[in-house]
């Protein structure tokens, strides 16, 4: 991945931005597929749609865990006490003790529950978790979620599986200058210009399910979720020109013959 640098977190480095969600697929043959296509070192996996003891066929049987690092997620949980019991599940079934923590507050519009939130995250961090809370795009709470040893802070774009984008860019900006842990844009992707303009913000990487598993090609979706990220991350290290709101003559006149 030319002219890219290492996504830092927990004390591990990732040469891809972009981690992935495993739900969704068809068939786990297209996930694969998809994964291998996407470049991720990350993937995310639901504890609660987890077979944990692997008795029977699970997600598991079909994630490479030497190729991808697993992040474990509470998602569905509703209450701290909910997501801290679904992390230990996660742990004690021999997955790491990394946690894309959420706690959801509402199950219309799934949007996060910041105080069961705030309150999981210094539990689990306490225990010797590696804590990668969902927040909304607040940068007071993702302040307070750093504070408390989250390990990055990942706003949402927009409502989960929405697909509308990055709704706020001026609160993620916010957020990018609130917080030094990495800031990781999760949920509310649609397509590829919607991860790379989450990169040209300035964040660290993007993490995404939907927009990949329900797309038309997972595959070749995968694929330009790859290329996006790579190239707002670039443009983003290479400084874009400044807005203006009148023309600017890309041709200097100096010296020209009248």
């Amino acid at each position: 991945m030319h002219g890219q640098a290492p996504l830092k977190i927990g004390g591990r480095e990732f040469r891809s931005r972009l981690i992935v969600g495993t739900g969704k697929y068809p068939d786990f043959s297209t996930m694969k597929k998809a994964l291998e296509a996407s470049g991720t070192e990350m993937v995310t996996v639901a504890v609660r749609r987890v077979n944990l003891d692997r008795r029977e066929e699970s997600i598991l049987d079909y994630i490479d865990s030497d190729r991808y690092a697993l992040l474990p997620n509470t998602a569905g949980c509703t209450t701290a006490d909910e997501a801290v019991r679904y992390a230990r599940l996660a742990r004690e079934a021999g997955m790491p003790e990394w946690v894309k923590l959420e706690v959801i507050g509402d199950p219309r519009t799934l949007l996060p529950d910041n105080e069961e939130l705030l309150q999981a995250t210094k539990i689990l961090v306490r225990e010797g978790f590696t804590v990668l809370p969902y927040c909304n795009d607040d940068p007071i709470v993702a302040r307070k979620l750093e504070e408390a040893g989250a390990a990055a802070v990942m706003p949402l774009g927009a409502p989960i599986g929405s697909g509308l984008g990055i709704r706020n860019p001026h609160n993620i900006g916010l957020i990018l200058e609130t917080v030094k842990v990495p800031v990781i844009v999760d949920a509310g992707v649609g397509t590829a210009s919607d991860a790379a303009i989450a990169m040209e913000l300035g964040c660290d990487g993007v993490l995404m399910n939907t927009a990949i598993a329900l797309a038309g090609d997972s595959v070749k979706m995968a694929e330009a979720m790859r290329k996006a990220v790579e190239a707002g991350h670039l443009a983003y290290r290479a400084g874009r020109i400044p807005r203006k709101s009148h023309a600017s003559a890309s041709t200097s006149t100096a010296g020209m013959i009248e």
